[in-house]
């Protein structure tokens, strides 16, 4: 009760800051020595995140399906910084072949990394294959993401080594991962296999909580690395957006006005993702788990090393070749 009373009212927690600071409240430092890639920029948190590291400075990478969407996104964003560098490249996180193209091309740019943003995000009404045999919303929300991650780590290890400034990689979920419960790999083998088994709410649930236990997991891989990279998880708040009606009434009206009270608005919402991304507060923290932009707790499930640890090497079978393999002790696939 007391946590909703503050949240409501957002009172700040113990990094200044609480559920009603926005984006640019959180960011006030010259970013301008930083170039960031941030998946999910061409709409929602993902552009808020990109348009206020531009203003502070930040050169951009902007990888989108749609490069006429990014082109869009970037435009708007250079109006209001017009010194901003952005750079437009495609990528599809469905399709890992897509991710290793999008890899290919950045480097190609010969560009430092400092900033990885993981914020790009799906959820699925209707159950969906990828082109390599993965239920969509987990290799959207999740496996893309974590392929992503690993064949950028050594460019992020580097320009860390060679500026000094620390990498950060800061993966988007959401509350919602406290929803799933069970095998998660068990399950995934039932939704990709069998279409009776989807459930659009648990699917996505599922893939959140996969982003939890790839920030685990990678955050013990960089400290036994060495590296100076950081890796942390967020959960940005539920986005004000606009509600429809079935009907109208004083019920309705009431309900649509506590549910209001909530929600955040984008600026808001982007604001634990540009805090964890930029503020001196979180130099050094790693593997933790971020909502209001301060720390808090995930799930039991999200907790666990030995569920990272698995889905960490499930992982590594599903993106090491051509063809997906999920080992279930006698089974795969």
């Amino acid at each position: 009760m007391l946590e909703t009373v503050r949240y409501l009212i957002g009172s700040a927690g113990a990094s200044g800051f609480g559920s009603k600071s926005t984006a640019e409240e959180v960011t006030e430092q010259d970013l301008r020595s930083i170039t960031a890639i941030i998946t999910g920029a061409t709409s929602g948190i993902g552009e808020e995140t990109a348009r206020v590291l531009a203003k502070r400075g930040a050169r951009l990478v902007i990888p989108a399906r749609s490069l006429k969407a990014a082109e869009e996104t970037k435009a708007r964003i250079s109006a209001e910084s017009p010194w901003a560098v952005i750079h437009v490249l495609r990528l599809d996180l469905s399709s890992l072949a897509s991710v290793r193209s999008f890899v290919s091309d950045f480097e190609s740019l010969h560009l430092p990394l400092n900033l990885l943003i993981n914020n790009a995000g799906k959820f699925s009404h209707e159950h969906a294959i990828t082109e390599e045999g993965i239920e969509m919303t987990f290799a959207t929300n999740y496996l893309g993401h974590y392929l992503l991650t690993k064949l950028l780590l050594n460019k992020m290890a580097e320009t860390a080594r060679v500026t000094g400034v620390q990498g950060r990689i800061v993966n988007v979920s959401s509350s919602i991962h406290t929803w799933f419960s069970g095998d998660t790999l068990r399950y995934l083998h039932l939704i990709t296999r069998k279409r009776s088994e989807y459930d659009a709410t648990r699917a996505y649930a599922l893939s959140k909580l996969a982003n939890v236990l790839h920030t685990k997991e990678l955050a013990e891989r960089l400290k036994r690395m060495e590296a100076n990279v950081t890796v942390n998880c967020v959960h940005p708040g539920i986005v004000r957006t606009r509600l429809t009606r079935d009907r109208d009434g004083f019920i309705t009206d009431l309900v649509f006005f506590l549910a209001s009270k909530l929600l955040k608005t984008i600026p808001q919402a982007a604001a634990t993702t540009c805090y964890v991304a930029t503020h001196h507060r979180v130099e050094g923290v790693s593997g933790k788990y971020f909502a209001d932009c301060n720390e808090a707790s995930p799930s039991k499930a999200g907790s666990s090393p030995t569920e990272a640890a698995r889905l960490w090497l499930a992982s590594e079978a599903m993106t090491s070749g051509p063809v997906p393999r999920i080992c279930f002790g006698s089974e795969s696939f």
